[in-house]
């Protein structure tokens, strides 16, 4: 284990594509730890909420902000000595050295799908600001965290109780004594 992974982290952030279960899975797994729970969407200004229910994607002039909401709401919990899950698409690594900056006490978790099971999955999805017309830019966009980022990968092949489960035990060796695993 390297010594970034032996750190107890205080904030995970679940990423990955529209649609791979960032939300359902980071609530899981925040209820599985006792921690809190962030939807990473709620962070959107409303203009970015707008331009993606007309089906235009967002530039990373959108994005900024709402990363930066994001990285000072981890800091928040994290200098309060709290624990945050939080979902947020975190698709390139540019994005996600913003919302990490850093800090070694912060883990990527990343939802890894294929693109024709996400397809199914965003087909089935009612009420959501995200059409799945957008699912090809999001692919086009996903940059997967790379070996040095550290991250927990995932496969969201399985149900929610089993990607949790390989979530918690691939974290297992930093969560001791900071949640309920």
């Amino acid at each position: 284990m390297n010594a970034k992974a032996a750190i107890s982290p205080c904030a995970l952030i679940v990423m990955g594509v529209s649609g791979s279960g960032k939300s359902t899975i980071a609530a899981a797994l925040a209820e599985r730890l006792g921690w809190t729970f962030e939807d990473g969407d709620r962070f959107h200004p409303a203009s970015n909420v707008a331009k993606m229910h007309a089906g235009h994607p967002l530039t990373d002039e959108d994005r900024w902000p709402w990363l930066q909401a994001i990285a000072d709401e981890i800091d928040r919990v994290c200098q309060a000595s709290g624990h945050v899950v939080i979902a947020c698409s975190a698709l390139k690594r540019a994005y996600r050295v913003l919302l990490v900056h850093g800090r070694a006490d912060v883990r990527i978790v990343f939802l890894k799908g294929t693109q024709a099971l996400i397809a199914d999955r965003l087909a089935r999805r009612k009420g959501h600001f995200m059409p799945p017309g957008l699912l090809d830019s999001q692919f086009k966009t996903l940059e997967p965290p790379e070996a040095d980022e550290n991250p927990v990968t995932v496969s969201i092949d399985a149900p929610v109780e089993t990607i949790v489960e390989h979530v918690v035990r691939q974290l297992a060796p930093s969560l001791s004594g900071r949640s309920r695993v």
